[in-house]
Formats: C-alpha cells, sequence, structure tokens
C-alpha cells in the first residue's frame, strides 16, 4: 500500500525552549512548516537550525483561524495528509506508522488520542480524541479562538477515521497568559451568535473571570439555542451556572442547576462528583454516598473534552471516605481511603486519612 505523505505544520511566537523537543518529536513526517507570527526569542533561527521551513509573518488583528490557514498554505499541495500540532505538544514515536497503517485515499480526515493536561504526580488529566490530522485540500480553519477545521471543498468530505496508536501530549508553559481568550470568543459570538459550541465556550470564560452574571446569562443563551443538541456540552454548561450561582451564594439554585445536569448526562460522571461536592460543603453525608455511589458506578471514561481528571482520579473515593467517616462507618471509610491513595499515592493528605482510619479500626 502507498504510504501518504505528510506534512506537519503549526504557528509559533516566542517557542525557542520548545523548538528541540518539538522537532524531535515531529521528526517522522516527511515535511515541517511553520508560520512564526513575530518572535523576538531565537524561535526562528532554531527552528531553521532543525530543519523546519519557516515563514515569519505578523497577523494583524490577531486571529487564530487566520494564522492557522496561513500555515496551511505553507504546506506544499503534493501533501497528502497535514498533521496541526503546536510548539508545546509531543507525539510519542510510531505514530508515523499508525497514520500509515489507518490511511488510503478515501481518508479526509483523522482523530487521535489527546492528553491535553497532566495532574502535578504526571498522570493523565483530560484527555480527548481531536481531529487535527486531514487531508490536503478541501479544509479551513474557522473561528478566531478554539477554532476548528470545516469542510469547503466540493461534495462531502472523505471518511473520517480513529486512529489507534497515536499519542499526543501538551506540556505547556504555564507563565503565558490567556488574557485573549475572552476578547476572542467574544468576537466569535459576534459573528456567529447561533454557534452553540463558542457560546458554551464564552459562558465557561466568564466564570474562569469570576464575572457570574455573564457566565449564567450566556449559559442559559447556549441552552436555549435549537442547535445545542449535545448533552455532555449542556450539561457542562449547567454545571457553570451551578458553579456560578454557588460563588453568588446561591447554593439552593445551584443544586438544582446541578441536578438538572445530572438529568441531561446521566452517562457522565462530573456531575454527580459537582453535587457530591456540594453536600459535602453542607455535610449532607447521605447524600455525598449516593452521588459518589452514582459517580464511581460508571466505569468507562468518555472521550471527550468535557471529561474531567477530578472525577476519574481520587475525588470520588475521598468524598466516600469522609462521608463514611463521618456517618461512624469506619470500615467502609477505609476501603474508600484506601481506594483513593491508589489511585494518588503521592498525596500525603490521603495517606494521613488511611492512617487515622486505620487506627480507629
Amino acid at each position: 500500500m502507498t504510504k501518504p505523505r505528510i506534512c506537519v505544520y503549526a504557528i509559533a511566537k516566542n517557542e525557542e525552549q520548545f523548538v528541540d523537543r518539538w522537532m524531535d518529536a515531529m521528526s517522522e513526517a516527511d515535511h515541517i512548516v511553520v508560520l512564526d507570527t513575530g518572535s523576538s526569542d531565537a524561535t526562528v533561527e532554531h527552528l531553521r537550525r532543525r530543519g523546519a521551513e519557516v515563514t515569519v509573518e505578523e497577523i494583524v488583528p490577531w486571529r487564530f483561524d487566520t494564522a492557522r490557514n496561513r500555515s496551511l498554505e505553507l504546506v506544499p499541495q503534493e501533501m497528502d495528509l497535514c498533521v496541526c500540532t503546536d510548539l508545546d505538544e509531543v507525539f510519542h514515536p510510531g505514530w508515523r506508522a499508525a497514520i500509515d497503517g489507518a490511511w488510503d485515499s478515501g481518508v479526509s480526515q483523522m482523530s487521535y488520542r489527546y492528553t491535553w493536561s497532566f495532574t502535578e504526580d504526571g498522570r493523565e488529566g483530560v484527555v480527548f480524541w481531536p481531529e487535527k490530522i486531514h487531508s490536503r485540500q478541501g479544509w479551513r480553519w474557522v473561528h478566531p479562538v478554539h477554532e476548528v477545521l470545516q469542510w469547503v471543498g466540493p461534495g462531502t468530505p472523505g471518511r473520517k477515521v480513529a486512529v489507534q496508536g497515536v499519542q499526543l501530549d501538551h506540556h505547556p508553559d504555564p507563565s503565558k497568559s490567556r488574557g485573549q481568550y475572552l476578547p476572542l470568543l467574544e468576537l466569535s459570538v459576534a459573528e456567529d451568535p447561533e454557534d452553540d459550541r463558542n457560546l458554551h465556550y464564552l459562558g465557561r470564560e466568564y466564570l474562569y473571570y469570576g464575572q457570574y452574571d455573564r457566565c449564567i446569562e450566556t449559559l442559559q443563551r447556549h441552552l436555549s439555542l435549537p442547535k445545542a443538541r449535545w448533552a455532555d456540552e449542556r450539561a457542562a454548561s449547567m454545571r457553570y451556572i451551578a458553579r456560578a450561582l454557588t460563588e453568588k451564594g446561591e447554593r439552593r439554585a445551584a443544586r438544582g442547576w446541578y441536578l438538572r445536569a445530572v438529568a441531561e448526562a446521566p452517562h457522565l460522571r462530573e456531575p454527580y462528583i459537582d453535587l457530591a461536592m456540594l453536600l459535602y460543603q453542607e455535610e449532607a453525608w447521605e447524600g455525598v454516598l449516593y452521588f459518589t455511589d452514582c459517580a464511581l458506578s460508571l466505569r468507562e471514561r468518555p472521550g471527550s473534552y468535557i471529561c474531567e481528571a477530578a472525577a476519574w482520579g481520587s475525588l470520588p473515593y475521598d468524598l466516600q471516605a469522609m462521608a463514611f467517616w463521618h456517618t461512624g462507618r469506619t470500615r467502609e471509610a477505609l476501603q474508600a481511603a484506601e481506594a483513593a491513595l491508589e489511585l494518588e499515592p503521592g498525596n500525603e493528605r490521603l495517606r494521613a486519612n488511611v492512617e487515622v482510619i486505620r487506627e480507629k479500626v
């Protein structure tokens, strides 16, 4: 079978610290192109020394979709597949062979496993399956931020396949500001008020910035859109509304929204855990036990970005242990505390909990 010609393409600005790691990880590609949007460090020179084809061009006004599309234009026309990554991302070795094995001329887009965040002790946090491997022709990026690929070719795109064996890890620079995200999201929603995805992102961003009334208003608009049908994202909007209400001191209303989130997406752990956390703060121990039990009954971790690391880590067992302890069920508390520690063995608080409960037992 003929192997596809693959080009990795990226945008960069002041990424010198990541160049060697990124070029090593991308070296299985046939070609690498980078659009540098105005680095003041040695990013450009370093990339060129390592063999990347670099074009320097500022994007004014800044938009991620404009930058992505300009970087895509740099990919040679004869390439079969384009792989869009950022310089703070790293492929595990062997990614090229996995793509080769999954590709044929009828494939126009590929998804792969992506670890977006890691916990402090190095365990995986948020994991999902993006679709940034695509055919050379027929695609463009849309939206000023949280940009996505849109098919603009003739007819319909070819097949989309999930490629097993491709793993991309995200190791960002924590000092970089995300201050540009909020105005770009506001612009995105102004350009397309009916886009449910970016309306959801905008409401979430308002929550991050502590703009709770705007958060609530925006996410209620998201939920009212006819296009907003994905239960996972709808439930997330309900949970963010509840968090904003909690911050405003409206805990009774928050509980109602958490319950709505459970009803919307009973297949997700996150709404149950949020409710358990709210009840933990209120020392409603039987409620904590009920909702953590609901969460732990879900064994299969979803592959979407909605999935949050805390719900799949030690937290459900940790909450259970405290609820069992406060209701006098020390043996059950010990089992839950040990399960929490097994999932997070480096956590000294969890270790101390186990020791205290063992003494009591």
